[in-house]
């Protein structure tokens, strides 16, 4: 029984560690199991950390791209609008250049014209051609001084008889009378006859035969006169045309030149004119308020140094001279040397910057005026140009206008005049209201571009400017010396400038002296028959005295003898 119990204990035994093996095995199996799905969830965790830290790091990269391309946007969104900006002013300028090729020329307006219109049609109807209504009627004009041939018209023989009766008629005490007005141009040729005489005594000092001497010429042997001379010095340097053209109309009546023979007769009549010329140089120096400008001018010769052949026709007007400048250049140089060193006064120009480099300008003994026509014209521009500012470039244009006539009236009284003082005072309040609009006008955070150019210009240019108001014999613009260019600036058109530097130097001194003997009303054609005649009487030079033909030197007498329709013969230069 013992025994068999103890078999069953050992049985218990056994069976229970079998058990215990067998749940150890399948504990095993589980944590082997439970192991393998750790390591792959561990793997998954991995993958997905991988995949977090890939996620951030796109997200980062997204987010700075993103500000990147949020900068990049704002940037295009400015330039977008600048260049909206910019396309908007080329608009302007291409409108202001349209209007400055295909636009009217003339700035000049009737005085009843107080619309400002920039061009465009105003209210007031179109004034009709021709003379009108409640106008004086002009004066018939008075052709009394000119010589007077008579011309006797009497009816043809078979009509001086009844032509019925045949019976004539008979003339009567009295005719009638007309008259009108011919000209008659002859190109003739002078034969020139120098009588010889024959010695009737026997003194051995008297010359057998004595022969009348030679006329005076402009030079030895030339067949030309000093009338062709005449004629083409005023057809090309005062009239301002092409010698081509001269050379034609002569040919229609019978004188053929050629182009070689005029080019040779000028190169040696050129410097006649030049004393001339630097005593009008000097005399322009000392004037105490003067004009300058500009204009191109060609000479076609090469220059060492120099691309091209755009020379440059300088004008400088005095208070009774005028002169030209012919120079390669535009540099503040030219008037600088023009004007003496110690000059002092008041020099009235445009806003080009070279005159106010010049050394008389910079130590301040010559003052510069500047013009309100070319004031004027920015605000004319920006009218044209952007069409949303024409009213303000309207207003502004009322202001300037304002003040040119506040300024007229001023000059209608004497100096030290109480209307004087009056109108004085008024164009100094309008002077102080445009500067304080100017000012508050670029005060203003939203200015536009244009405004913001033309005010500050007018800003800058202030004290030149309001110089007239100081003195009032300044003008308040250059229209003056612009005028003196006009003609050379026809020339530069018809005959396309100079060919070489002799000739360019020909047209400044004959534009120069054309232009003083017209400020000083002098006839030229007659001051070139008298200064010519002395230039032949001299040898075929300039006379060595040639102060009795400075317009200035000349008496009252004198000038009127100049300006008679002939030609003087005993011009008194003593």
């Amino acid at each position: 029984m013992d025994g068999l119990l103890q078999e069953l204990d050992f049985g218990l035994v056994a069976a229970r560690e079998l058990a215990e093996g067998d749940e150890v095995d399948r504990l095993r199996e589980e944590n082997g199991h439970l192991r393998e799905i750790v390591a792959v969830q561990e793997q998954t965790i991995a993958r997905l950390r991988e995949k977090i830290e890939q996620l951030e790091k796109e997200n980062g990269e997204l987010r700075q791209q993103g500000g990147y391309w949020q900068s990049m946007h704002g940037r295009a969104v400015e330039r977008e609008k600048s260049r909206g900006e910019e396309v908007e002013r080329l608009r302007g300028e291409v409108r202001k250049l349209k209007d400055e090729r295909f636009g009217k020329r003339s700035e000049k307006q009737t005085a009843k014209d107080r619309s400002n219109s920039l061009g465009e049609e105003s209210d007031n109807p179109q004034r009709r051609r021709g003379q009108q209504p409640k106008n004086p009627v002009p004066k018939r004009r008075d052709y009394s001084h000119l010589p007077k041939r008579k011309k006797i018209i009497e009816l043809p023989a078979d009509q001086c008889c009844c032509h019925k009766c045949g019976q004539p008629f008979t003339e009567m005490s009295d005719a009638k009378i007309a008259e009108q007005i011919e000209i008659e141009v002859v190109a003739y040729r002078q034969e020139l006859i120098r009588k010889r005489y024959r010695r009737t005594c026997d003194c051995p000092e008297c010359p057998r035969i004595v022969t009348a001497p030679p006329p005076a010429k402009l030079a030895p042997k030339a067949r030309l006169g000093a009338s062709v001379w005449i004629e083409i010095l005023l057809d090309k340097y005062h009239g301002h045309c092409p010698t081509g053209r001269l050379i034609e109309r002569l040919r229609l009546l019978g004188l053929d030149l050629a182009p070689g023979t005029i080019t040779g007769g000028l190169k040696k009549i050129a410097p006649m004119f030049e004393p001339i010329y630097q005593a009008i140089c000097r005399r322009n120096g000392q004037s105490g308020h003067h004009q300058a400008d500009e204009t191109r001018w060609m000479v076609f010769i090469d220059q060492e140094g120099k691309i091209g052949h755009r020379w440059w026709l300088w004008v400088f007007v005095g208070e009774d001279t005028i002169v030209f400048r012919l120079d390669p250049s535009r540099a503040h140089a030219v008037p600088e040397q023009h004007y003496p060193a110690d000059i002092v006064g008041v020099l009235m120009v445009d806003r080009y910057s070279g005159y106010k480099a010049m050394s008389q300008v910079k130590n301040g003994s010559l003052l510069l005026a500047f013009c309100w026509a070319h004031v004027r014209r920015d605000f004319v521009q920006v009218g044209k140009g952007w069409e949303e500012l024409k009213d303000w470039a309207i207003e502004w244009l009322g202001r300037i206008r304002l003040l040119y006539a506040l300024n007229r009236q001023r000059l209608c009284h004497t100096p030290g005049s109480d209307g004087f003082a009056a109108a004085d005072a008024e164009l100094g309040d309008q002077i102080e209201r445009m500067r304080q609009q100017c000012e508050t006008e670029l005060a203003q955070p939203e200015i536009r571009e244009p405004i913001k150019k033309t005010l500050e210009s007018l800003g800058k240019h202030w004290e030149g400017l309001t110089r007239f108001v100081e003195d009032p014999r300044i003008p308040m613009d250059n229209n003056k010396s612009e005028r003196m260019v006009r003609g050379p600036a026809t020339g530069r058109k018809n005959y396309y400038g100079s060919g070489s530097d002799w000739s360019g130097r020909l047209a400044e001194h004959l534009f120069s002296i054309f232009a003083t003997l017209a400020h000083w009303k002098i006839n030229p054609r007659n001051w070139l028959v008298c200064y010519l005649q002395q230039c032949a009487d001299s040898g075929a030079r300039a006379p060595d005295d040639i102060e009795p033909f400075l317009p200035w030197n000349l008496t009252d007498q004198q000038i009127s003898q100049l300006n008679n329709p002939t030609p003087p013969t005993d011009f008194d230069t003593s």
